[in-house]
């Protein structure tokens, strides 16, 4: 069982983030479930690597090589893959987890789990999603969510798929238990007449 983690490459402002980092990379690494994130050797990222290994835990890093060029990446990794691109990285860590957890972070952040959230909803992977909400961090992105309910761009089956914790314990359990069972996404097609 792997646990690909999505965070910042910054600490960010509040101390409760590098917190619930470092107790999500204790977590992992004491129950035996491998951390697999962007290779980084800073902000979040590098302090969830850091706590997993000194637990004992498996890390893998997935990286693309100009992030490697810029020296970014940990050395002191179980092992670490390089690989061209961002869409490279993004597929690979895929590949390599079974769940997803989602700490606070910035741009790169939000693309990585909106990704992960609609490979979810086109039946592209079946793998839970679950945004640990640090303090309410990710509370104006689940507001946003149930708007585009509201507004008829998501279904509400849907959205379920982007789950929420407010510990670390209920984060792993929620990203290792099945994830929830979903129609089809087009919402027009259910409401357009039979054809004759």
């Amino acid at each position: 069982m792997r646990i690909c983690l999505y965070c910042g490459s910054n600490t960010g402002s509040d101390p409760a983030f590098a917190d619930a980092a470092r107790r999500l990379g204790t977590a992992l690494g004491s129950r035996g479930i491998g951390l697999v994130y962007g290779g980084g050797s800073v902000g979040l990222m590098g302090l969830a690597a850091d706590a997993a290994l000194a637990a004992g835990g498996e890390v893998i890093g997935v990286i693309t090589e100009q992030l490697m060029g810029a020296e970014v990446g940990h050395q002191g990794l179980t092992s670490m893959e390089v690989v061209p691109s961002m869409h490279d990285r993004k597929a690979r860590m895929c590949d390599l987890a079974d769940g997803f957890v989602v700490l606070p972070g910035g741009f790169g952040t939000v693309d990585e789990f909106a990704e992960m959230l609609t490979w979810n909803q086109l039946g592209i992977v079946a793998k839970p999603v679950v945004l640990l909400d640090v303090n309410g961090f990710w509370e104006p992105l689940l507001a946003w969510m149930d708007r585009a309910v509201d507004a008829g761009f998501v279904r509400s089956a849907h959205r379920v798929l982007a789950q929420r914790a407010v510990s670390v314990d209920g984060a792993i359990a929620i990203a290792t238990s099945p994830v929830p069972r979903t129609p089809h996404k087009w919402l027009d097609r259910d409401a357009a007449p039979p054809n004759r």
